[in-house]
């Protein structure tokens, strides 16, 4: 005995997936007529609170086939985050139905997870620009510099590597401590220099890791948030990259470093190079508010430990009104001067209240400003600190850092199952508000994780060795060539999944290196890896001429072992992606009467209207399908050992 309900299939839920606050759901569920059904219950819960759990009955509305059909409805009032489950009551007992995909309750089954339903506003609208743009992330010390910056001359004492090929510091001083204050010397007048090499790559969106005055390289560490570093330029050069950059249709958002400032810094002054007067130095200082301090000066909350890092007080009126609330406040001041949004840093450690607010006050200095957080997980019901999180229920976060499709796209090309790969899509598809799953930010590299190209080829062995061995490891011979191999795999899955595909500076070049900081090394300039650099003009080309791979349906077609298709479509596009991460090659039939792969530019005919494509292994194909026939349907499959 069965019961048969979808959450994903509009046959049994609609709509699909997340839901705006006052629509009605419609739910059917279709047991088998054998099962013999006498009632079945709705029941749901708003925001983990138990004591707001409603249950609707379902009424019987006919047979669909050999199966009852039980309808019921429900309004979410309120944008929030709701769970639910069915209670089905037969000749034969109880029986529950919770998550799950296609689920089943079994005789004797109980109750375990529940179905998750995502509320939000409907009249809050995300930024339609940068979900279907390219986006390019630099770290501003390692991109391009103009000359070797002098030594002195800034706050704290800095190195700085005359060898722009140099490997950056990575051995810890006599205390144990690595300091980050190496620095390369990379500017934002550099990065305006290279800006048609970003408009060759069709790049939209500039997102830049910390600007402002720091001690350290990485500039996470916030000395004060409102001047540029001065090894980075002056506000001047940043309103001339954003003037310059918007006439290549370029736009530049800037990572806000909000949960903490530096120890070195105008606000906490723990080493006393700022003329102001510091938490650190006196409870008088008009900074003392923003921090918590156990034991003042020396034992205050900072960001995981980190002492460099103190950790600020949100609570704090005058921290919320200097970098939020004021006419000059950080956020409105950098958009006023040419920003287009904010990457929020650890956006789990901040209130989501704070974010909230913060999203109101850009979005009241500039309309379409864009407010992006770092979140690992999926967001829709992230939970951090034991508080279920608020990201997207209309006005906290646009987007956020995809790192789940970079987990699924890893763990598919290390071997895992196409069936998986879907299956977390799928999750993040049903739970993602549609407007926010066609704008995140699709990453397979950042700052925070070692490079692509080194994941997909280092030898498991290299991952336990020493920091000597890792700082001098380049992947060579076959095991380059392999990585590359998977590149153009992962790299085709990043471009053709909704969102924005995010490019970590130098990873189009063929940049190498494990963690931090070797992940963080200058770009190559004239040494790229020409192989790379123009597969990755040839993608970007592609992604950026498409209408269907910027904002067309996604739909899975075939997710078989190491075998993954799937279409992008519009009305007036048709593109068919195939994806073999296996060892033999894999065929296809697509109901058309021509196929092109436009990464290759080689097509294939059938007069028949049904093309066959040989899928090599290791091999991802974009084929543009051009018209599809009506009584077409994907079926010949064939496995031919090479």
């Amino acid at each position: 005995m069965s019961l048969f309900y979808d959450a994903r299939s509009t046959d049994y839920k609609t709509p699909y997936g997340a839901v705006p606050a006052g629509e009605t759901i419609t739910f059917h569920l279709r047991p088998e007529r054998y099962f013999g059904v006498t009632e079945i219950f709705l029941f749901i819960v708003a925001d983990d609170d138990e004591s707001t759990q409603r249950f609707v009955r379902a009424r019987w509305v006919g047979l669909v086939g050999d199966c009852d059909d039980y309808l019921c409805t429900y309004t979410a009032p309120t944008p929030g985050l709701y769970w639910y489950y069915f209670r089905v009551v037969s000749a034969q007992g109880r029986y529950y139905l919770s998550r799950g995909y296609g689920a089943r309750a079994e005789a004797g089954a109980e109750l375990t997870e529940r179905f998750q339903l995502t509320v939000y506003d409907g009249a809050y609208t995300t930024p339609d620009w940068f979900g279907q743009g390219i986006t390019y992330n630099i770290f501003p010390d390692r991109f391009h510099r103009l000359e070797v910056p002098a030594a002195d001359g800034y706050r704290a004492p800095r190195r700085i590597h005359e060898n722009w090929s140099d490997t950056p510091d990575y051995r810890p001083d006599k205390r144990g401590e690595i300091l980050n204050n190496d620095f390369f010397g990379g500017s934002l007048r550099g990065i305006t220099a290279k800006l048609d090499h970003l408009a060759a790559l069709h790049v939209r969106t500039l997102y830049l890791n910390p600007i402002f005055e720091a001690f350290s390289n990485h500039r996470y560490d916030t000395g004060d948030y409102k001047k540029i570093d001065p090894m980075l330029g002056t506000e001047e050069d940043f309103r001339t990259l954003c003037e310059q950059a918007k006439q290549r249709g370029i736009r530049v958002v800037l990572d806000g470093v909000f949960n903490h400032t530096g120890y070195d810094s105008r606000y906490f002054n723990g080493r006393g190079h700022y003329e102001s007067v510091g938490a650190h130095q006196s409870q008088a200082s008009p900074y003392y508010d923003w921090f918590d301090f156990q034991h003042w000066p020396d034992v205050y909350s900072s960001w995981w430990g980190i002492y460099t890092l103190p950790q600020v007080r949100e609570n704090s009126g005058s921290y919320q009104n200097y970098i939020i609330d004021s006419e000059d406040s950080v956020i409105r001041r950098w958009l006023r001067l040419g920003a287009s949004g904010w990457r929020l840093d650890v956006a789990d450690e901040l209130p989501d209240w704070f974010i909230a607010r913060l999203n109101t006050a850009a979005r009241q200095e500039k309309p379409d400003a864009l407010i992006l957080g770092e979140v690992w997980e999926d967001a829709s019901n992230k939970i951090a600190y034991d508080e279920r999180r608020r990201y997207f229920h209309g006005g906290e976060l646009d987007s956020v850092m995809n790192y789940p499709l970079r987990d699924a796209i890893l763990a598919y090309l290390g071997g895992g199952a196409a069936e998986h790969f879907v299956e977390r899509i799928e999750t993040l598809r049903e739970n993602y508000p549609r407007s926010v799953f066609y704008s995140l930010m699709n990453i397979i590299g950042t700052h925070d994780t070692p490079r692509i190209l080194t994941v997909l080829g280092s030898s498991p062995e290299m991952w336990h060795a020493d920091r000597d061995r890792r700082a001098a490891a380049v992947l060579r011979g076959e095991a380059l060539a392999q990585a590359k191999r998977l590149l153009s795999l992962a790299t085709v899955l990043q471009f053709t999944m909704p969102g924005s595909p995010c490019i970590y500076y130098g990873d189009e070049a063929g940049m190498q290196g494990y963690e931090d900081p070797f992940n963080r090394r200058p770009y190559p300039w004239g040494q790229e890896d020409e192989e790379i650099l123009r597969f990755y003009h040839a993608l970007c080309t592609v992604r950026a001429q498409s209408a269907a791979l910027s904002r067309g349906e996604l739909r899975f077609l075939r997710a078989d072992g190491a075998l993954l298709v799937f279409e992008r479509e519009t009305e007036e596009e048709w593109y068919v992606i195939a994806v073999n991460r296996g060892l033999q090659a894999r065929e296809i039939t697509l109901p058309c009467a021509q196929v092109r792969d436009v990464l290759t530019q080689t097509e294939k005919t059938d007069t028949d209207g049904a093309v066959t494509v040989l899928i090599a292994p290791e091999c991802a194909m974009i084929l543009d399908c051009g018209k599809r026939n009506d009584n077409g349907v994907y079926g010949k499959d064939t496995d031919t050992a090479l």
